[in-house]
């Protein structure tokens, strides 16, 4: 609730600007136009993502990967990766956070392994991992729009280095601060339980799996199409629905659509449109200043990159969108909005959500470590990536 009552706060503030004439009735239309989309997209992939699981695809994914390590940390750690990573750049960092972190913390303890390593994993990628794809990120979605609605491909092609160097760091950062837990060994064979189970082994419907992983291998050249995202995004949601409704229709609830989010997001673009309208622009400008050279591209993502861990990388972007200016520049303001907020809890939904996982699993994490480890991979990963970010 608390983000709805947030989300609700702010859509009250955004509507007293426009009743005070801050925000016309014809740019709270354009602005319509431009987010409807976007929200549509985040409420048909949650709920794709939510029914995935719940037909216990990720989990089947999970339990294969438990094999193919073959009793070796570090492959199944690098099995992770790659499933982390997928999953960040086809359906999105909050589907990492909310799906993958339980089932990789309960696949690294059914292996007799320390879940820490696997858990941040799935989280810095869960952030890191994001600069590829449109549907990456909530950021990259409301960046088409000034970057000329780009194709996917177009947008991957000027986000492909900048993405690979970011997804590199944490992943080596990972390989060296957990070396030793890395080296250990697991028994291959061994089962577990996972978080989702005792539901009357519902998850063992070959049917809804079997439906789960077409919609999956259809889904992802749908979202790389060129298509609008929302779109195939729709289909497979309404496809697995109709799916669940046939064969387990207890698990369709409303709970599905992420509303508190949409409410969210919805009051924070209509506020951060208003503050546009107020002078933010003008303060964003002074900030990032001017010019598409090496040190203008690392101010640009170094401004991204602290606004989001002060408040969050939503309203970060929302603050200096404008200011921006070209490509290369817009391409390094996302380089630190996506791969920025690894400091502080608060700097993306992604993290909030990741940590409020680990609670439940019974996982702790020092917030200063956690801090302390981000304040030394930020530099590294932002300054080069915005560097990249100039290459056409």
């Amino acid at each position: 609730m608390p983000l709805a009552a947030v989300g609700a706060v702010l859509l009250v503030l955004g509507g007293a600007a426009v009743a005070a004439g801050v925000l016309a009735w014809e740019d709270v239309g354009t602005l319509a136009d431009r987010v409807v989309p976007i929200l549509a997209f985040v409420a048909a992939i949650t709920v794709v993502t939510e029914l995935f699981n719940a037909a216990g695809l990720f989990e089947w994914i999970a339990a294969r990967f438990r094999r193919w390590g073959g009793g070796r940390a570090w492959l199944l750690w690098s099995l992770v990766t790659v499933l982390s990573l997928a999953a960040t750049v086809f359906l999105s960092l909050d589907t990492t956070a909310v799906l993958l972190t339980p089932i990789v913390v309960v696949l690294a303890r059914s292996c007799g392994l320390p879940p820490l390593p696997f858990a941040l994993t799935a989280v810095w990628l869960a952030n890191t991992g994001s600069l590829l794809l449109p549907v990456s990120n909530l950021t990259n979605l409301l960046a088409l729009h000034s970057l000329g609605n780009v194709s996917p491909a177009e947008f991957a092609a000027r986000m492909a280095l900048p993405a690979l160097w970011c997804a590199l760091v944490p992943v080596l950062a990972v390989a060296v601060l957990f070396r030793k837990d890395l080296r250990a060994r697991y028994d291959p064979l061994r089962t577990s339980r996972t978080p989702a189970e005792g539901d009357g082994g519902a998850r063992a419907d070959r049917v809804l799996l079997g439906t789960s992983a077409v919609v999956l291998a259809s889904l992802l050249p749908g979202l790389v199409s060129g298509v609008a995202p929302w779109i195939p995004s729709a289909a497979a949601a309404a496809v697995l629905v109709l799916a669940f409704a046939a064969r387990r229709p207890r698990v369709l609830r409303w709970a599905l659509l992420p509303w508190q989010l949409v409410v969210f997001a919805a009051g924070l673009f209509l506020l951060m449109e208003a503050l546009q309208h107020l002078g933010g622009g003008d303060l964003a400008a002074a900030l990032l200043g001017s010019g598409s050279g090496p040190l203008d591209l690392v101010r640009v993502a170094a401004v991204g990159a602290a606004g989001s861990n002060l408040v969050n990388n939503l309203p970060a972007y929302l603050a200096f969108e404008q200011a921006a200016g070209g490509p290369a520049r817009l391409a390094a303001l996302l380089v630190g909005v996506n791969a920025g907020p690894l400091i502080t809890p608060w700097a993306s939904l992604a993290t909030l959500i990741w940590h409020e996982q680990l609670r439940r699993l019974g996982v702790s994490i020092s917030w200063w470590g956690y801090a302390a480890a981000g304040a030394v991979l930020v530099p590294l990963m932002v300054v080069p990536a915005a560097l990249l970010a100039a290459i056409p």
